[in-house]
């Protein structure tokens, strides 16, 4: 039997349907129709699925956002047209198996023992040799030992002229051709399993069961039951996310314009979600210690639900997918940025808002993750970024991992950094900016700093203002001096204070200038100099102020032969006046003086300096510092009613074992023809392969020097 390109040919019917039953049943349809899955597949694994619109907003584009959408590539797995293409596919498969299944059991019962002499002449693999026994004696004997080396064997008598002739027919490898069927029939079996563990049931309850897509939030008990599919449903898959010490009994099946709810006969009560970690901070264990209720019966189950390890109870499996915060409290205290003066604190529970307000405007905080454990790459090399401590350089990574196995670029420096806290700040256009703060300094470069994060968009990597810890490892001393810096009479303090110290008070002109300057210098830098309006740039949106406001000035109003030595002196005045502004604060708060010697405080008034200068670019009036928080854990499950996974296994497995057989059993077929002779028998022996390989040739080799005593 030879495999054709060509489907099935029916004699009946109209010429539109005989060459519509061809081409469903070709082999060319079933092909192209399976590059098309592929196709499909590669968009399902790239574009991540089942993602909120304004993700993909995002990553497109409003117009090619759109046009995917309408094409349904961010459900690809669900979408019409692929389940039609699935279907289309089992149809032609099918066909195919109907058209070549009658061709292949007939030849598996064929010996073909007709052939004639000539034709034998005609194969590739053919001997001729003269035998001393008769015909019959012969073909008994080659028989027998085909039949003892597992050929399957037949016999024929022929009369001819000269006498009584016989055929020895012999077949092997017949699996070769049940291979085939075999790799056929999974296809259309993993395709059937597909299809039922898909969307479709769910689609077609949609379609008759007047089932709708609920597009609205509030409570999961409040949804109606127009969009609550029932815990008899056949075949779903779906998440449920249930906190510590609660029961959940709703799954959430995501569909591209909403969701669906599944009832289940059963609710999931966890006790306890435990995560272990690696060195490097990647989770190593996932398990939930949950109970499940029994509906029906009142029973009550304890188990462990692991990644890999499913729990089944009622047909229905409950994997561990993923986990979250079920509702952590949190406690931040707010660190004057911009036009916020004074610190206060606020609670939230993760997942929650509430209102803020700065004189008239308004906006909302939006409590968005927390994060206990965050381990990071704290070598030198990690920190020297400026910015993001997890940033990755490609072309780096790669250099360090060619060539020997201890070439590195930099050795890391894995170190567990403490709880951080994100949240949104909404303004009243809807706008939000995200900010992912550290509780505990981080030591960089020497120096302990906080780490305050933020980014407009979700594709950006965060951006982190350094602010110093003091001497009590809190954030308190940077607010205080922020706090003293907008306060034009300990502004005024600072500068008295400073000339006081730094200048000859016998001689009144000098004093007069250094406190001007220092003043000016101090203004400047605080953002409030009149002068400011004029020389901020058109295109910033951001106020005026810090180092940048400093130079600004010196560039409109010093030579730039004279820039270099003035900058050095602007500079020495203005780390004097706020050093001295940081003591006045200290004062005020009733702590003992720093002293101004020590390293550990020019270290402080360094980073200060900069972190006040950076201030200026914050996009909020504060920055919510995590100061106390209790944790809530939450398990994410996948529960899924899978009727044809039984089946996709059993294609699996005939797939396997139908591609072994195409690719490693040889299907041969042998004829000895013995035509009588005097005294004895004329031998003509052919072998027929469904491939020409060494083996071949060898076998051939040995069975004619076996059967008719041909030397190879």
């Amino acid at each position: 039997m030879t495999v054709s390109t060509q489907g099935l040919q029916i004699d009946s019917g109209s010429r539109f349907m005989r060459n519509a039953v061809e081409l469903l049943s070709s082999m060319r349809f079933a092909i192209s129709l399976l590059t098309v899955i592929c196709i499909a597949s590669v968009i399902g694994t790239v574009v991540k699925q089942h993602e909120p619109i304004n993700n993909y907003v995002n990553q497109f584009g409003p117009f090619w956002a759109e046009v995917f959408g309408a094409l349904d590539l961010y459900a690809v797995y669900s979408a019409w047209w692929f389940l039609l293409i699935l279907a289309f596919l089992v149809l032609s498969t099918s066909l195919c198996i109907v058209r070549n299944t009658p061709k292949i059991f007939a030849d598996l019962r064929t010996y073909k023992e007709n052939l004639r002499e000539q034709s034998l002449k005609a194969f590739g693999h053919r001997a001729e040799n003269t035998l001393a026994e008769a015909p019959e004696v012969a073909a008994q004997r080659i028989g027998s030992t085909l039949a003892s080396s597992g050929w399957k064997v037949k016999l024929q008598q022929r009369d001819t002229p000269v006498g009584t002739g016989w055929m020895v027919a012999a077949k092997a490898g017949a699996a070769n051709k049940i291979g085939y069927l075999a790799a056929h029939s999974a296809i259309v079996l993993v395709c059937i399993g597909g299809l039922l563990d898909g969307d479709l049931i769910v689609r077609a309850q949609m379609w008759f069961n007047g089932k709708t897509v609920f597009e609205g939030g509030g409570m999961i008990a409040d949804v109606p039951a127009e969009h609550r599919l029932s815990p008899t449903n056949p075949t779903f898959r779906g998440n449920i996310l249930v906190t510590e010490g609660t029961q959940s009994s709703t799954a959430i099946l995501s569909q591209p314009t909403g969701v669906l709810l599944q009832d289940l006969p059963f609710s999931i009560e966890l006790k306890k979600f435990i995560v272990e970690y690696y060195s490097t901070g990647m989770p190593k264990l996932f398990a939930s210690d949950v109970v499940i209720h029994d509906k029906e019966t009142g029973e009550k189950k304890e188990a462990r639900v692991e990644v890999n390890h499913p729990v089944s109870h009622r047909g229905i499996q409950i994997y561990q997918s993923s986990f979250d915060d079920g509702g952590s409290r949190v406690k931040l205290r707010a660190a004057p940025m911009g036009t916020v003066t004074a610190p206060f604190e606020v609670e939230g529970t993760i997942g929650g808002s509430t209102e803020l307000s700065n004189g008239d405007q308004r906006l909302t905080l939006e409590f968005t993750g927390l994060r206990v454990i965050n381990v990071e790459n704290m070598s030198d090399a990690a920190s020297a970024s400026g910015a993001d401590v997890r940033k990755v350089d490609l072309r780096h990574a790669i250099e360090g991992r060619l060539g020997a196995a201890n070439k590195t670029v930099s050795k890391k420096e894995l170190r567990n950094i403490g709880p951080s806290v994100s949240y949104k700040l909404r303004d009243a256009a809807g706008q939000a900016t995200e900010f992912q703060n550290y509780m505990l300094p981080v030591e960089l470069d020497g120096a302990r700093l906080f780490l305050l994060g933020m980014r407009e968009t979700p594709a950006e990597p965060f951006r982190y203002l350094r602010v110093p810890a003091d001497d009590q490892d809190s954030l308190d001393g940077f607010v205080r001096l922020r706090t003293a810096l907008t306060d034009p009479a300990q502004r005024a303090r600072a500068v008295a204070r400073y000339v006081a110290r730094a200048a000859d008070t016998s001689n009144a002109q000098m004093t007069q200038a250094l406190a001007a300057s220092a003043g000016r210098a101090l203004d400047l830098f605080a953002g409030v100099d009149p002068s400011l309006d004029t020389l901020k740039p058109a295109d910033q949106a951001a106020p005026l102020g810090g180092l940048q406001a400093v130079s600004r000035f010196m560039e409109v109003n010093v030579p730039e032969a004279e820039r270099e030595r003035a900058g050095e002196v602007l500079v020495r005045i203005l780390n004097g006046t706020l050093f001295e502004l940081l003591q006045i604060s200290r004062e005020a708060a009733g702590l003992k003086p720093l002293d101004g010697e020590a390293e550990s405080t020019q270290r402080f008034m360094t980073q200060s300096v900069l972190a006040l200068s950076d201030a200026f670019f914050y996009p909020a009036p504060m920055a919510l510092q995590l100061t106390d928080f209790t944790q809530v854990q939450a398990s994410v499950f996948q529960v899924a009613r899978a009727p044809g996974k039984t089946i996709v296994y059993l294609g699996c497995l005939l797939l396997i074992l139908g591609v072994f057989a195409m690719l490693y059993v040889r299907e041969r077929r042998l004829w000895v023809w013995l035509a009588p002779s005097a005294g004895g028998a004329q031998a003509t022996m052919a072998l027929s392969t469904n491939r020409k390989t060494m083996d071949g040739d060898r076998e051939f080799d040995m069975l004619k020097s076996r059967l008719i005593q041909v030397s190879p």
